[in-house]
């Protein structure tokens, strides 16, 4: 092999199958994969891509629910110097088919329940669609093992390359698609492993599905760092009991609404966790009574990850330790999202200053402002946009919080109307749109409200035609159609006016508060 500049990603994965080839690299609820095996299949389907004439720079595109498939396909595109497209497989039609067009991809794995939806997209340049389950696509993904050569392609990746597009939101109109470069991917993956305290012998499970950062990075530090994690399709409350319980886990990251969810389940009521020895949260809003429940069950380490994933990644983190002064007395630090992270540099500033970065004192709200390694390259094909957030190194994403004498920080809301529902991301611009087109509305805002289960759900104000009619069955269903169901409003108000500054802006902080 030839002398590599860098480190790279791809490198961990045939870095571990020499040092410890028979251990687990992956566990399903079906099978498991060796590290050795793991690299082998990497090859091979690295190897297959390359046939197929994907090189350095092409877009390969996964659509797919979650498997031990999925991860080696975008080690496979690390390996080729390729740019893998991870999908929410949430998406409607339209919008999986605006994704793949903006992506430019040339490739699309997918899983077979998705056939239907892969089938019916027009996407220019798609050459060929793999599946991951049968024979329903141009290829077979096992098919496509078996038949290539097992061999370690050497593409030299600098760090400033770009090596993942991820998208912040499945709109039809102007996605936003990450560019995450080499050294963003290997940062956020080392800031995992130590905040998160991870060693060769973990036994980790991420519920954050693999279309997520979340659930990439944790996967991808696992074969960083030479341990097993566990891949499941998606979070199955009795599923995930089960390995928490008896499945022999010792650290898990989850979703507040998913910690919930949990705690209702018998097997989490009767079961013993004495080999669990940490839980990681975040990705949305965790009420202090909700923690504290947690806490009282599971008896062993929290961490609360805060971060702007898709864009800047981790941010912030309340240690274990910060947890335990909140046990021992300090009951406050359970609302605080902690400190600044590893290698992260964090600076509060004035959330009204559009043209520069002024810092607020202690004690007052100002707009979170990062700068890691962990930083976002920009958004593919949107200067603009990019210039928006990005300000000489420095990303402002719009998330507000004060910072009290000791240095923790308090959330307070965001700068922008983004809504969190179950640790997905939802822009009501995107749902404004599709609402605005529906037969009799005249004009419509969307907001998100607190919701003990959710965090957040999708509230959608609207303002009729005269003598129209609004039937909530019939809307929503218009929505699924275009939409992501998790996108779709939860409840509709009917309006006869909005609230408006003096410029004629509608107010949406005084339409969540009504």
């Amino acid at each position: 092999m030839s002398v590599q500049q860098n480190s790279r990603v791809a490198d961990w994965i045939r870095i571990n199958a020499s040092t410890v080839p028979n251990r687990a690299c992956f566990v399903t609820d079906t099978a498991s994969f060796t590290f050795r095996e793991v690299n082998s299949r990497v090859n091979r389907i690295a190897s297959a891509l390359r046939r197929m004439g994907v090189s350095q720079g092409d877009r390969v595109a996964l659509f797919a629910t979650d498997s031990a498939q999925y991860v080696e396909t975008l080690l496979a595109c690390m390996k080729l110097g390729a740019l893998y497209v991870p999908l929410n497989f949430r998406l409607a039609r339209p919008e999986l088919q605006a994704l793949l067009r903006t992506a430019e991809a040339k490739v699309l794995f997918y899983s077979d329940r998705y056939t239907g939806l892969v089938r019916g997209v027009d996407v220019p340049g798609l050459k060929t669609v793999i599946s991951y389950d049968s024979e329903s696509g141009d290829e077979s993904y096992e098919g496509l093992v078996a038949a290539s050569p097992d061999e370690e392609i050497d593409v030299p990746v600098a760090d400033s390359d770009i090596v993942c597009l991820a998208f912040t939101s499945g709109t039809t109109a102007l996605p936003k698609g990450v560019l995450h470069s080499q050294r963003m991917a290997k940062h956020m993956v080392m800031q995992c492993i130590v905040e998160r305290r991870m060693t060769n012998l973990s036994f980790h499970y991420s519920a954050a599905p693999l279309f997520h950062v979340g659930g990439m990075l944790y996967t991808l530090s696992g074969v960083a760092r030479g341990h097993t994690s566990l891949v499941l399709p998606a979070f199955d409350a009795p599923t995930v009991a089960h390995w928490m319980a008896r499945g022999g886990l010792d650290g898990v990251f989850l979703v507040p609404t998913m910690i919930d969810t949990l705690l209702h389940e018998p097997a989490v009521a009767q079961g013993d966790f004495s080999n669990l020895r940490s839980i990681g949260y975040g990705a949305a809003p965790m009420s202090p009574a909700l923690l504290r429940r947690a806490m009282s069950r599971f008896s062993c380490d929290f961490m609360n990850m805060f971060g702007a994933g898709t864009e800047a990644g981790l941010q912030t983190v309340l240690t274990p330790e910060d947890h335990r002064l909140a046990l021992a007395g300090q009951e406050h630090l359970l609302g605080s999202i902690g400190k600044a992270g590893m290698g992260v540099s964090l600076r509060l500033c004035d959330p009204d200053d559009d043209t520069g970065l002024s810092d607020v004192p202690d004690g007052e709200v100002g707009e979170i402002v990062t700068r890691a390694d962990a930083v976002m390259s920009g958004y593919l094909g949107q200067p603009e946009e990019t210039a928006k957030v990005l300000v000489d190194g420095w990303f402002r994403g719009g998330d507000l919080a004060w910072r009290d004498e000791a240095g923790y920080l308090y959330l307070n809301g965001r700068k922008k109307d983004m809504i969190i529902r179950g640790g997905e991301n939802i822009y009501p611009a995107e749902i404004e749109d599709v609402l605005g087109t529906y037969p009799g509305v005249r004009e419509v805002a969307v907001v998100g409200v607190p919701d003990e289960h959710w965090g957040e759900i999708v509230r959608a104000h609207v303002i009729l035609e005269d003598g129209a009619t609004l039937a909530e069955d019939e809307v929503r269903a218009y929505c699924k159609a275009r939409l992501a169901g998790y996108k779709v409003p939860a409840v509709f108000s009917v309006d006869t006016e909005f609230p408006r500054n003096a410029s004629g802006k509608v107010l949406k902080r005084e339409l969540r508060a009504g």
